[in-house]
């Protein structure tokens, strides 16, 4: 195909995300629409676990994660995570796109993402060292894509791999397989992690055990500890954190640690229900499904409105 003949393809935001996160999904969407100033510019779309049958097909199975065997199961907290390296497909290796988790909100105008000079890259994240014990962490839940240059991103074949035992998932969603000449860097307010300032671009409330729309919600995910050691320290962790008070009860959700972020969030539900893009009856669907905490519908009443 000749540089005329090329398809001019839009460029879009995929938010992916399984049942458990599908109405952080709906927000999330709403948010990147409400806070650009050139929301007719590009695309939205949402990938839903549940589309794409390779997922089903595996449950059960064993696969390759952290050097170990691992289960896979559909019903867990982030079971849509491989759909990180399904965008290009998706675009027909054409054109950019910006690929988020469905707990990642716009405060600042994500058009500003999809038009940043890459400086020839193929893809650019945030990185951060350290993050789970992983010294060259890159995080894959915010990337901006030239979706030309990742020809060789074929999600299913790549997901598939992982039950083969020739790709492991943890090396996989770091970006560790991925050649480091073509990874550019992000600003951290793109991906910016529990952190709501000014500078803020792309609110990311990645701990999950303090997301502000599951508090006081028995935990639905696995705390994946490595060795006898974390696990041990997890442990005392938590007893801590119920002697001092900083925890409701074991095996639950906990407040968030900042109250404005958690107004951020039902601020934007609140918009979403009044605009007609949730309504009542979803939101409890998703309660009874602790999907969402059962105080819902009385923050979004209370809380107040959003800056314009």
């Amino acid at each position: 195909m000749t540089t005329e003949e090329k398809t001019v393809v839009k460029p879009t935001v995929f938010i992916h995300t399984n049942h458990k996160q599908y109405l952080g999904a709906l927000v999330s969407a709403y948010s990147l629409r409400r806070n650009s100033r050139h929301g007719e510019k590009f695309d939205i779309r949402i990938l839903h676990h549940q589309e794409y049958p390779f997922f089903q097909a595996r449950e059960g199975q064993r696969f390759l994660r952290d050097g170990g065997r691992r289960v896979w199961r559909n019903d867990d907290l982030q079971s849509f995570t491989p759909l990180r390296f399904m965008p290009p497909e998706l675009m027909g290796y054409q054109g950019r796109a910006v690929v988020i988790d469905p707990d990642v909100f716009a405060v600042g105008d994500v058009y500003e993402l999809l038009t940043l000079d890459m400086q020839g890259k193929a893809l650019m994240c945030v990185a951060r060292p350290g993050h789970n014990g992983q010294p060259d962490y890159l995080a894959s839940s915010v990337m901006l894509l030239d979706c030309e240059q990742l020809t060789d991103w074929q999600c299913e074949t790549q997901f598939n791999e992982l039950f083969a035992f020739t790709r492991d998932y943890t090396a996989w969603i770091y970006l560790g397989l991925e050649p480091r000449e073509r990874i550019g860097f992000l600003d951290p307010v793109w991906n910016h992690f529990d952190t709501l300032n000014e500078h803020t671009k792309l609110l990311h409330n990645t701990k999950r055990q303090t997301q502000p729309w599951k508090t006081g919600l028995p935990q639905d995910y696995t705390v994946r500890e490595k060795g006898w050691r974390s696990h041990a320290k997890h442990a005392v962790k938590l007893v801590k954190g119920i002697v001092l008070g900083k925890n409701r009860a074991p095996g639950r959700y906990t407040p968030h640690p900042d109250p404005q972020q958690e107004a951020f969030f039902f601020g934007l539900l609140r918009e979403c229900l009044e605009q007609g893009i949730v309504t009542e009856v979803l939101l409890q669907e998703e309660m009874r499904k602790n999907h969402l905490r059962h105080d819902a519908l009385t923050l979004v009443r209370q809380v107040p409105p959003l800056a314009a």
